[in-house]
């Protein structure tokens, strides 16, 4: 009996554990041997596809690729290296290591049946590329002010660093234009004058031009004061004025080599379309980069809080000062997305009255801030008038001090007037009740248009001035040639004072307002009002517009004075160098912090408003001004933009029609409804392809959860199939 049940016993258990492993083998069968086609149908995936396409039953199959699309993405990517063996598509993928290398195995494969020649060509495609790459990198190490930017960008961020890039751009710009400028009007002049080739200038007499409008009188007080040279540094007048820095000395109408004659005139005006149109492009180029990132990251609410939270630290940072900024910085963006939340909130839940009540408030409001805005724009009108009647009293009438002040006056009266309103803008907008990134945004826009807008509202007073004759009659010259016997000279010079004395100002509160303000803050910190003080924040946006601001100025003033653009090339590098040592040394970044992807995307936005802004009183000078009869290359011309309709009359007959036609309305109103069907087209584009990103965002969505799903069904069945066995 014991021997039967001992022998019965060893040959129980390995029914037991056969009976166990059936058991579970039954188990794993009943959990997973379902059709696939039912479990599926579970899926939120599913049952989401199946409400939306209920009435199309031939589309229930895409259910299925929301399911596996790892397959399908690599069968195509197979399929798309089979017809392509260039090197650079496999690093384009997102793919692992593991995977790359199986796919670059394929492409050595089938390298060995290609024919030598297209061996040969892709050997040689590659080695191309190699050396592009190269040659890439060592430009890199050329870039101007390189270390210093990356210095920057490594103790203060890439908000920061971006400011310093911008002015790095505005440099480089500047220098292109004034070597478009140089080459096409200045060397021709300087060849001719120092006899370095064998030409000679042309100059042709004014025909119908009467003896009073060809009259130039130079304002030259001689060398009587001290200081007659600083005014004239400082003013553009005396020995500048005949200098080639100003449009008056290129009293030139062509230049004579041995085999041509060079049309001064005609190449003055296409250089200045050329740089304008180069700026144009450039800008658009730079922005378009721009545009992109800021497309792609306009998120939803829930992603930007995740992004702020899960990819908002700026690595570039090694300072722990910075760090700590940087970390206050994530806490003011998470608070002004709450803020803004909050806003939204209470928007949704206003009444009509409340409704009423804030909108008449921001009526009122803005009519405040036109009413400043047109106070401003009147002190420089009648700043602009004042100082150009009494700029041309005698020297020895006036102390220095009076005549700086009469010579400087409009452009003191434009810095207070950009000091001044963005103070009263920051007050008013507390009481319109936007949320805090809107502010922002509303306030930089207000002052960017009074910063813009006070440079054409000078250039406007100045034209307006200059087409005007109080006691005689104009009709003589088309201008009031008393007042202003060479007015584009005179325009230049107003042009050449807003430049320096931008500059004198960016000086003078570096090393008179900051540089004292950082001493007190650092040795006197015990004392309650210079800590409430504290020290000077390095505001972006700020010294953006200051720079903006000169480049505007650039781009008006480089066709009244072909040097201005070298003049602000060197004004830039030395407002690098300054701020530089100003960041480093006396100011702290500012708590609201740009990311770099939106602050180039705003530099170049307000670049491009300046631009097109400067464009408009440019215009107006070059097509609707008469010319001056007494200097510059357009003596003969009525209007400076005469000069191509004459250079139009020269080309052959056909040519001349095929010019008439492009400018003529027949083929600018088909042209500008093909524009509007282009324009209409990748506006449908855009939203077609908004359309899919929204769509493919739900897929994501679709399949977390499906995932999500999937993980709970398979812990329950891990649960059930403990139970049975226990």
């Amino acid at each position: 009996m014991s021997e039967s049940s001992a022998s019965a016993l060893p040959s129980g258990r390995p029914s037991r554990q056969a009976f166990i492993h059936q058991e579970s083998l039954s188990l794993d069968s009943s959990c997973f041997s379902s059709p696939p086609v039912t479990f599926l149908q579970e899926l939120p995936s599913y049952r989401s596809i199946a409400r939306k396409r209920t009435t199309i039953l031939s589309r229930d199959k895409q259910s299925g690729t929301l399911l596996k699309p790892t397959d399908s993405y690599s069968s195509q990517l197979e399929g798309e290296i089979t017809e392509n063996l260039d090197n650079q598509s496999i690093r384009k993928y997102a793919l692992n290591i593991s995977e790359k290398r199986r796919l670059r195995d394929i492409q050595e494969t089938q390298m060995k049946y290609l024919s030598e020649w297209d061996q040969w060509k892709r050997c040689s495609s590659k080695s191309w590329e190699r050396f592009i790459e190269k040659a890439r990198e060592m430009t890199t190490h050329l870039e101007l002010w390189r270390k210093d930017i990356r210095s920057i960008e490594g103790k203060f961020g890439t908000g920061i660093q971006s400011y310093f890039s911008f002015l790095r751009f505005l440099v480089l710009l500047n220098l292109v234009i004034f070597l478009i400028i140089f080459m096409l009007v200045l060397l021709p002049v300087l060849l001719t004058r120092y006899k370095i080739t064998n030409s000679s200038f042309v100059l042709i007499p004014s025909k119908g031009a009467d003896i009073q409008c060809t009259v130039y009188p130079i304002s030259s007080s001689g060398l009587i004061y001290f200081y007659s040279y600083i005014i004239d540094l400082l003013s553009g007048t005396g020995f500048l004025e005949d200098t080639c820095l100003f449009y008056g000395h290129y009293t030139i109408d062509g230049v004579k080599f041995q085999n041509f004659i060079y049309d001064l005139p005609l190449a003055y005006v296409l250089s200045t379309v050329a740089y304008l149109a180069l700026s144009l492009l450039w800008i658009v180029k730079r922005s378009v980069e721009g545009f992109k990132s800021n497309l792609i990251r306009s998120e939803e609410h829930f992603q930007s809080y995740c992004n702020k939270i899960f990819a908002g630290w700026d690595f570039c940072i090694t300072s722990r000062s910075m760090a700590d900024l940087k970390h206050s910085s994530l806490r003011y963006e998470l608070r002004a997305d709450l803020e803004e939340e909050r806003i939204r909130q209470k928007i949704a839940e206003r009444t009509s009255e409340e409704t009423i009540r804030i909108y008449s408030l921001r009526l009122f409001l803005n009519c405040i801030v036109l009413a400043v805005l047109a106070a401003c724009f009147y002190a420089i009108y009648r700043a602009t008038i004042f100082s150009q009647e009494h700029m041309k009293k005698e020297i020895d009438k006036m102390v220095f001090g009076e005549n700086l002040l009469i010579l400087y006056l409009p452009s003191i009266v434009i810095t207070l007037a950009n000091f001044i309103t963005p103070i009263i803008f920051a007050k008013i907008i507390h009481y319109e009740d936007y949320s805090p990134g809107f502010e922002i945004r509303l306030t930089i826009l207000r002052c960017v248009f009074m910063r813009l807008a006070t440079i054409c509202v000078l250039v406007f007073t100045l034209d307006s001035k200059i087409t005007s004759c109080d006691n005689y009659p104009c009709e003589l010259c088309g201008y009031n040639q008393k007042l202003y016997p060479c007015w584009e000279t005179q325009v230049g010079q107003e042009m050449y004072k807003l430049m320096i004395f931008d500059l004198i100002i960016i000086l003078a509160v570096t090393l008179f307002v900051d540089f004292p303000r950082k001493i007190l803050v650092t040795y006197c910190s015990s004392w309650k009002l210079f800590q409430c003080w504290g020290q000077q924040e390095f505001a972006i946006p700020d010294n953006v517009l200051g720079i903006v601001y000169g480049q505007t100025i650039c781009w008006i003033g480089a066709f009244f004075s072909p040097l201005l653009p070298a003049v602000a090339t060197l004004k830039f590098i030395i407002i690098f160098y300054v701020k530089e040592i100003s960041l480093l040394y006396t100011c702290r970044p500012s708590p609201r912090q740009f990311r770099a992807s939106n602050s180039n995307f705003f530099f170049l936005l307000v670049l491009l408003i300046g631009l097109c802004l400067a464009i408009i009183p440019l215009t107006i000078s070059i097509a609707r001004i008469p010319s001056s009869k007494a200097c510059g290359p357009f003596t003969n011309f009525n209007t400076t933009w005469e000069v191509v309709p004459k250079m139009v009359s020269t080309f052959p007959s056909s040519l001349q029609s095929l010019v008439h036609g492009i400018t003529s309305e027949a083929f600018a109103v088909p042209f500008f409804m093909i524009l509007c069907l282009v324009m209409f087209y990748f506006i449908a584009l855009a939203g077609a392809h908004k359309r899919v990103v929204v769509q493919l965002r739900e897929q994501l969505s679709l399949e977390s959860r499906d995932k999500r799903y999937l993980i709970q069904k398979l812990t329950e069945a891990q649960r059930d199939m403990r139970n049975r066995l226990d």
